[in-house]
């Protein structure tokens, strides 16, 4: 009777199955863990904020900084950073680096590795940022975080890198969902900013994250949307042209706050402590007259959208918040932008509405309508990313009839900073003929998969020198290549194809007397190598080949210390027939 064979489920071929490109049951595995995880560190991270608020804020509400008095509005930015201060000063610039800036940058040039140092100062400057009265949002704080924890799953598991790519793009979705409470600008969101592209196996595990994300929040929030938005209606056609000139005009606030957040470097010949203070100054002065500015701004944005902001203070937010968020960041005070970008948005669509209002009263839609495409363009502007602003619109409105007017918003405000204001997306650094390395085809091509699904394992390692038993016994194993060693247990070489052993064999002219052969002599195809890791991305193999010079990598399996540490060899060859036949 034959034995019943049991599936293998070990770690070891879900490693192998994911380093695949084709290995979609096994990301929508860590989608659902990712988007499980992130969504309770999100609400962990919305709970502190809670907890601060409740220790020292009028009502318990940590935005209520109006309610303060004069004193503590002016007071509590200087404390905000001197803490930060104190926190990150005797600490590298490089743990300094927070937020989506730094998601996105290591997974362009970490292969979406993070750092558990810039993980847990995350969650100190992200919560002292907000409560402290700083214009900071807990968005970049969320997405951090959570794309951080996400690859720190895979990276404990020891996944191959295309994995952790992946990973990063669930934490982000999940980040977001849950922050919003809305699923499908997560997943756009992470695909559109941080990953930079759109595949169906990379959409399908960030819907799952994202989903899971959203569904904890919920839990312990509700379901209802972040901000309260009246019903509002396009009531005529004619709102269309100053829908136009509305967009243009938050399109080059956008630019502005682009160019003024990037001016880092001449602060920069600031010493630390006063680009610190200088934030602290600033951000407190503003408050003694309009505390609205300083946190995230939610209340600001609940009250803008239904109306009951006064015009003196939607002004304050749309210049004194704009410019206090752009020059907090050009002192290099890790903060996140998107949840102060959206004030700001909606308070200028809301100024653009009133004095529409005013000229057209009969025709002109509620200001309203025009704060909820404020906070759509403003977002699509400075991020660049109009798909993740249209359905952040969509989401929370609950209303597709805002679609329309909300394409127009967003295209014409991001038109206007990209090509009048001549700035890309906030978190994007063009390198190289005008595309970010994440945009670049052969990249995205390359780092869905990882080494083990294209290398060559039918491999053996030998001596330079050889008997003819030991050939004879290197060959019966039918390798195709042999990875030539200088000593026992040293590092390889060279590679050389067992074909080319095979025909010396019967070439007497090659052995010595001692009926020896020298590999190195055999004439062949050879190959110089370098070592990569088996959690490699194809990108990274053919960085390395071209950094090194050389035609082929062997495979370094660190996994196995009992066992052969070389798995096989890449060439360049089979990277590229794998780029052009099989991507």
């Amino acid at each position: 009777m034959p034995r019943l064979r049991l599936p293998d489920l070990s770690l070891e071929r879900f490693r192998r199955q994911l380093a695949n490109v084709d290995a979609l049951p096994q990301l929508c595995v860590l989608g659902l863990v990712s988007g499980l995880v992130t969504g309770g560190l999100m609400v962990g991270f919305r709970l502190l904020l809670d907890l601060g608020g409740l220790a020292f804020m009028p009502g318990g509400d940590h935005e209520a900084f109006q309610e303060l008095p004069l004193w503590a509005r002016a007071a509590l930015p200087m404390i905000a950073v001197t803490l930060i201060g104190l926190w990150l000063g005797r600490q590298p610039l490089a743990a300094r680096k927070l937020g989506v800036g730094h998601v996105i940058e290591r997974l362009t040039y970490h292969q979406g590795r993070f750092p558990l140092r810039n993980w847990l100062n995350q969650w100190w400057v992200g919560c002292v940022a907000v409560l402290g009265g700083l214009s900071a949002g807990r968005e970049g704080p969320a997405i951090h975080l959570g794309a951080a924890a996400s690859s720190g799953i895979g990276q404990q598991l020891r996944l191959p890198h295309n994995s952790l790519r992946v990973l990063v793009a669930c934490g982000t979705a999940a980040g977001i969902s849950a922050s919003f409470n809305t699923p499908i600008a997560g997943v756009i969101f992470a695909m559109e900013v941080v990953m930079m592209e759109y595949t169906i196996a990379g959409f399908m595990p960030v819907i799952l994250a994202s989903t899971m994300g959203a569904l904890i929040a919920q839990l312990v929030y509700g379901s209802e949307p972040a901000f309260q938005v009246p019903s509002v209606t396009l009531d005529s056609m004619f709102n269309l042209p100053w829908i136009v000139v509305t967009a243009l005009g938050i399109g080059l606030l956008a630019g502005l706050f682009i160019h003024v957040a990037r001016s880092g470097e001449t602060l920069a010949r600031w010493p630390w402590w006063q680009r610190l203070t200088a934030v602290g100054v600033v951000t407190g002065g503003v408050a003694l007259w309009y505390p609205e500015v300083q946190g995230i701004g939610y209340d600001s944005l609940d009250a803008t959208l239904n109306g009951a902001l006064a015009v003196d203070v939607l002004l304050a937010l749309v210049f004194a918040k704009l410019l206090l968020t752009a020059f907090t960041v050009a002192c290099g005070v890790p903060i996140g932008i998107i949840g102060p970008m959206l004030v700001v948005g909606a308070a200028a669509g809301a100024l653009s509405g009133m004095l529409g209002h005013w000229l057209w009263p009969t025709t002109a839609s509620d200001p309203g309508l025009y704060a909820m495409l404020g906070m759509a363009a403003m977002m699509g502007a400075v991020l660049q990313a109009p798909l993740a602003a249209l359905m952040a619109l969509l989401e929370l409105t609950h209303n597709p009839n805002i679609i329309l007017p909300g394409m127009l918003a967003v295209v014409v405000s991001g038109l206007t900073a990209r090509q009048l204001c001549r700035c890309d997306g906030f978190f994007i650094a063009v390198t190289r003929n005008g595309l970010h390395p994440l945009q670049q085809p052969l990249m995205q091509a390359l780092s869905r998969v990882s080494v083990p699904a294209v290398m060559e394992r039918n491999v053996a390692t030998t001596l330079r020198w050889v008997g003819r038993d030991e050939a004879r016994m290197l060959l019966a194993g039918k390798p195709l290549w042999l990875v030539i060693l200088r000593s026992k247990d040293d590092k390889p070489t060279l590679a050389l194809k067992a074909a080319d052993l095979a025909r010396a064999m019967n070439d007497d002219t090659l052995w010595n007397a001692e009926h020896r052969l020298d590999l190195l002599e055999v004439p062949g195809q050879r190959l110089e190598m370098a070592p990569i890791h088996v959690q490699a991305t194809l990108s990274e193999a053919f960085d390395l080949l071209n950094d090194h010079a050389v035609d082929a990598l062997y495979v370094e399996n660190t996994r196995r210390p009992k066992g052969p540490r070389i798995s096989g060899i890449i060439t360049r060859d089979a990277i590229e027939t794998y780029y052009r036949y099989r991507r």
